[in-house]
This record gives structure tokens, sequence and C-alpha cells, in this order.
């Protein structure tokens, strides 16, 4: 992922403060959404996790379609003019701010009613990449957000957007979703709540399973081409080291790799973590120069063949289990 796709801290705090649903100033209008595809609600999702609630918390009531197709690097993504226009047709669009800026210009530009920025839904933290590879959070200068930087430079602290890697934060989003589905949808709030309802206990299960699973292990410490699991290190009291930081596609320099290998040994590190979408051309490189194994830690992006699951949760179980298995879990 690219530093500079970071979301921006200010604008998430502005978000935040006007509320946690934003919905566009294109229709003053407040009944109910007209639906769409045979009476169902028309909801258009930016990536897989967005997708996932969607269609969790939506059930039967709505008819969910994505504008990242499986396999796409979402962060690159690029959109096609009938993309663009089933946007503008769509009863409900559920995105990431920041992530995808293809998407966010589409957005703005559709102007639909009922517009929600998962960004709003919860408490994003800055979770820098610094010159050493640690990604942590961030020291706080006055406010809950940390030091604010719009540009996300490398050594530098940047909202981190991976917030579905941690089931107790994607919970919170998933109350957000599904309270914005009632309020779009109205006739079927009830559904709605239910729905989120068992999401959430499914998500609370989930964190469970990995705050018990990675309790007692020989190392903390793991290292990944992408630091996308800030959220999920600082949740279960883990160390993520990325190889080349934000931008899974980058080169990472000797010098980085020398200490990375010094760390392994110091460590007691076993592993080196690659993911589906990207190369994992640095990670065998550095288990080769080091003598570690490979595994897959899936930042969950997207559900392809190579997906270690068909849905959020058997990925994120899957991620248990290698990181179980690299960490030494006992």
């Amino acid at each position: 992922m690219n530093v500079r796709h970071l979301i921006s801290t200010t604008a998430v705090a502005g978000a935040a403060a006007l509320g946690l649903v934003t919905l566009s100033a294109c229709s003053g209008a407040t009944d109910a959404t007209e639906k769409g595809k045979g009476g169902k609600l028309d909801v258009v999702a930016s990536f897989y996790p967005m997708q996932f609630l969607a269609e969790q918390i939506g059930g039967d009531h709505v008819a969910v379609t994505t504008l990242t197709k499986p396999g796409v690097e979402p962060h690159d993504l690029e959109l096609k003019s009938s993309q663009i226009r089933e946007l503008g047709r769509a009863d409900y669009v559920l995105y990431l701010k920041g992530l995808q800026p293809a998407v966010d210009d589409a957005i703005q530009q559709a102007g639909v009613k009922n517009t929600v920025d998962a960004a709003t839904l919860t408490k994003l933290e800055e979770h820098s990449t610094s010159t050493d590879g640690h990604a942590h959070e961030a020291e706080e200068h006055g406010d809950e957000h940390g030091h604010e930087d719009e540009h996300g430079h490398e050594g530098e602290a940047g909202a981190d957007p991976h917030l579905w890697l941690d089931p107790a934060k994607y919970a919170e989003v998933a109350k957000g979703v599904g309270d914005s589905l009632a309020k779009a949808d109205p006739e079927n709030a009830a559904a709605y709540k239910k729905n989120t309802d068992a999401l959430v206990k499914k998500l609370t299960a989930l964190d469970t399973s990995f705050a018990q699973g990675l309790k007692n292990t020989t190392t903390r410490t793991f290292i990944t081409t992408h630091s996308a699991f800030g959220y999920l290190a600082e949740r279960y009291d883990l160390d993520q080291e990325g190889i080349a930081g934000l931008d899974p596609e980058s080169e990472p320099s000797p010098a980085r790799m020398k200490e990375l290998q010094t760390l392994a040994r110091k460590e007691k590190v076993s592993t080196v973590f690659f993911e589906t979408l990207a190369s994992d051309k640095t990670a065998k490189t550095l288990a080769q120069d080091t003598g570690l194994k490979t595994d897959v830690l899936d930042p969950l992006e997207g559900i392809t063949d190579r997906s270690k699951g068909d849905d959020y949760f058997e990925v994120m179980e899957s991620n248990l289990a290698a990181l179980k298995k690299a960490l030494g879990a006992k």
C-alpha cells in the first residue's frame, strides 16, 4: 500500500466531530430511500471488507455490488465508466475514505444521499512506519489522534486504514453500518439490527480466539512484507516489523534487510509473512538469507482462489493459525 493513500487524520477527526455517518449533501430529503433491484436496497461497496459488512448486515434486504473485483489490488483501483454510472444509481454506498483515491473521487461526484464512510464509525489510530520498521501508535500531541500528518511519509505518523484486521474495531464499524442501513431503509430496521447483533457476536468470539491463542508465545515479533497489521498487533500486544514499510511492492534497502536478519535472530523470529495480492520476492529473499520459513498473513483486502478461506472469518482463522505457529504459541 502506498503511503500517499493513508487517510488524513484531520479529515477523520473532522468527520467524527460531525457525526458517525456522513450523508452527502446532494439531497435535503429525509424520507426513506426508494429501493432499486427487485425491491431490495441497491448497495455499492468499495472493496471486500465493506462488501462483507453490507452482505452480512443487509441479508436478504440488500443487493450488494463491489467496485473492487476479486484479485484486483484495491489501492491501485481505476474505475470504469460503467462502474461510475452504477455508483451514481446506488441507494446506499459504503466505503473507507482515503484507501482508494479513485473511489473517493467517484463517490464525491456521485452524490448518493446515503453515503457512509467507515472511517467515521470508529476511532482510527496512528501507526507510524518508522525508519526502524516498527509499526506503533503515534505519540499523543494534544489530541487522541496524535500529531496530524496528511501525507503519511515514512518515518511519520498517519492514520492506519486497516481497521478490519482488528475484530473488535471491525465490530464497532459493523454497529455503525447497521444503524445507517436502518436509517436508509426503516422498513427493515429490525432485520438489520438482528443481523448486526449476530455479526458482532461472531466478531467478539473471533477477538476472544485471537486474544487467547496469542496470549502465551515464544516471541511477540512477526515480520511481514506489508505493514497492514498495526491494529492487530496493537490489540494483541504483538510487534509488527515491515520489510518495506507501507508499500508491499517497494524494494527494501540492503541496510533494512541486514537489520531484519539481526532482529530475527534476537527476537527468535521463525517466519517471514507475505500476502496473496502482492509479490513474495522480498519475503523469500529475507527468509533464504536468514534460514527462516515463509507463510501467508492475509490483509484481507480481497478474496480470491488463492485465499486461505472463502470469507472474512475463514481467512482470519487462517491468519490466527499462521500467527500461532510462527510465534510459538503455547
